[in-house]
């Protein structure tokens, strides 16, 4: 399970890996309301994770580092939607790993400075899904979902033709 944390919009992305071959499971948009506290919006978030990580059983939730830019308030609140994503996994006992949004590019798109609807197409491509998937948080978490499968379990992972290439190439096979 993939998870891109925001505290307006938290985005998930369930991918399952079957020998040379990744589908997506589920993906979609946790909402909390600005008008809500802090505390209100956070909460919802985890309960809406828990259910999700609860349904899906996950083997492992990645998510996305967090990316210290100039707005420092920003980054605060994204790590606070972090720290609740993680304990949403702890609860469940299952295992958090971490992937820059460089590592992220570099498994789906096979170059770390690939541009957002670049990865968008590359998730579609590699999940054989019609279109990129909507909206972009659902995406990105299913991104980080694929860049964890590459990590993972690389052997497995690796089909064959453009999906296989740009897994073995994030696995560094």
């Amino acid at each position: 399970m993939g998870i891109d944390p925001g505290v307006a919009n938290t985005g998930f992305g369930v991918v399952r890996v079957a020998g040379g071959s990744m589908a997506a499971i589920d993906g979609g948009v946790i909402e909390s309301p600005a008008d809500d506290r802090p505390e209100v919006r956070l909460a919802h978030i985890h309960d809406e994770l828990s259910k999700l990580v609860e349904w899906h059983e996950p083997k492992a939730v990645a998510l996305e580092e967090l990316y210290f830019g100039k707005n420092v308030r920003s980054a605060i609140a994204v790590g606070q939607a972090r720290g609740v994503a993680m304990l949403a996994a702890a609860e469940r006992r299952v295992p958090c790993f971490d992937y820059t949004p460089q590592a992220v590019k570099m498994a789906v798109c096979g170059s770390g400075a690939a541009v957002k609807e670049q990865v968008q197409r590359m998730v579609a491509a590699l999940l054989g899904l019609p279109e990129p998937p909507q909206p972009d948080h659902a995406a990105d978490a299913l991104a980080i979902a694929i860049c964890h499968a590459a990590q993972a379990r690389p052997a497995r992972a690796a089909g064959t033709g453009a999906q296989g290439a740009a897994l073995r190439a994030a696995a560094g096979a």
